[in-house]
């Protein structure tokens, strides 16, 4: 049989070898962490069809800052054609998944579909993370993912197509991944190795995968990381929705895989990606554990950048930039940021440079860094002394694409604040 939905603005058509439209009455949706973002807006996409959605979430009183209840969100999904059923849960608590598991089924008959969507995160450095967040971390990431799959896979197992689906990256264990948010690399690959054994585990059974973006999404937790502006960075939560929705209505053979939603929807047919942004042609911010293959052939202007050696380090505005941020590197400066920066520069004055804020002392100057580079940075001369003078902010810079950045974005970030401390030097 034929399930046909529309992914984006193009109409996809999958073969599906169960009887039944898996977003149908009938199919039953559990999913944490659903009374806002992506959760919502997998369940949202669902209700669509008249599925029912359990909305196993915290919150049931207003936020002061979030956004939606339990209450909220089911009241949008009836109102989508869907059935909801909201329950307070918070999944470091063992008995409130058990007790949520039993209403759903006492409510709708069995469960269909786990999705693990409830996460907590903070991108701090061993050292800076308390222990109650790689408490929260772990309890929410790992545990929570652990024993709610572990609730619904009794029921799951006497559906006809049952699904379990992490929100979850691909173990990439690229040391750069690990050594600025240790904890939170953990938790978050701690869900991925529940993908790994359950879907061994349950291989014929339960189709278990993990779905991941390939870029920032626009959800209350990144305005919170990446304040005001960094919405247009974005994509909105449909796309994961529509990624979910391909995955989810594929038989239960399709089990074990790591799956990034834009390469998935590719493949489904979808072309037209700019419906998924924000703001359409803003350059977008690629989300973590995702590797980006770095690309110094070309400025961020399109200009051929530099790179020929010199015999002299080169003159004028950027050298002297350059000269002044060498004088005013401290230690302060090189503990609180550990990172390499290297900015390829197009136009006058331009070439290789670097800033080492790892090694000790700290260092920076033209030519490569004395150490493999955790960021790089690609755009004009004109516009890197602009930046390093205060005079245009480099979020700005990144939105407008007159700045490009490959590789770690939490240092690119952290870069950004030593640049506003400097700038009265500059």
């Amino acid at each position: 049989m034929f399930a046909n939905f529309e992914c984006g603005l193009t109409s996809v058509i999958l073969s599906v070898a169960v009887p039944l439209l898996l977003y149908s009455p009938g199919c039953t949706l559990f999913i944490t962490g659903a009374s806002r973002g992506i959760g919502k807006a997998i369940a949202l996409k669902a209700a669509k069809d008249g599925a029912n959605i359990v909305i196993a979430a915290k919150t049931a009183e207003p936020h002061p800052t979030l956004p939606g209840t339990i209450y909220t969100a089911a009241e949008e999904i009836e109102a989508a054609g869907g059935k909801a059923l909201p329950c307070v849960v918070n999944v470091r608590e063992e008995q409130q998944i058990i007790n949520a598991v039993e209403k759903a089924v006492k409510t709708f008959g069995g469960i269909d579909i786990l999705v693990n969507n409830a996460s907590a995160i903070s991108l701090t450095g061993t050292l800076e993370t308390a222990t109650k967040k790689v408490n929260l971390m772990m309890d929410v990431n790992v545990r929570g993912t652990y024993l709610t799959s572990k609730a619904c896979l009794p029921h799951l197992r006497k559906s006809k197509n049952p699904h379990i689906l992490n929100l979850s990256p691909p173990m990439n264990l690229n040391p750069m991944w690990f050594k600025n948010h240790c904890a939170y690399t953990i938790s978050k690959y701690g869900m991925s190795m529940c993908v790994l054994g359950m879907a061994e585990e349950f291989r014929g059974e339960v189709a278990v995968n993990a779905l991941w973006p390939k870029t920032a999404i626009h959800t209350a937790a990144m305005d919170m990381l990446g304040g005001a502006g960094i919405e247009k960075q974005c994509r909105k939560t449909d796309i994961l929705a529509d990624a979910a929705y391909c995955i989810l209505t594929k038989p239960k053979t399709f089990t074990g895989n790591f799956i990034i939603d834009e390469v998935l929807l590719r493949e489904e047919g979808v072309k037209d990606f700019d419906v998924y942004a924000i703001a359409p042609g803003h350059p977008l911010m690629p989300d973590f554990f995702l590797d980006v293959e770095i690309d110094t052939t070309e400025g961020a202007d399109g200009a051929k950048v530099k790179t020929e050696s010199a015999a002299a380090e080169p003159s004028g505005p950027v050298a002297e930039t350059f000269r002044v941020i060498q004088g005013a590197m401290t230690e302060e400066y090189v503990r609180s940021t550990q990172g390499v920066f290297q900015f390829e520069l197009s136009g006058d004055g331009g070439g290789t440079w670097y800033i080492d804020l790892k090694s000790k002392g700290g260092s920076a100057g033209f030519g490569k860094p004395p150490v493999t580079a955790d960021v790089v940075m690609s755009m004009s001369s004109a516009d890197f002394v602009k930046m390093f003078t205060g005079k245009l902010k480099p979020t700005l810079a990144f939105m407008s694409g007159k700045l490009r950045i490959k590789g770690n974005m939490a240092l690119a970030i952290k870069l950004e604040k030593m640049l506003s401390q400097l700038s009265s030097k500059l």
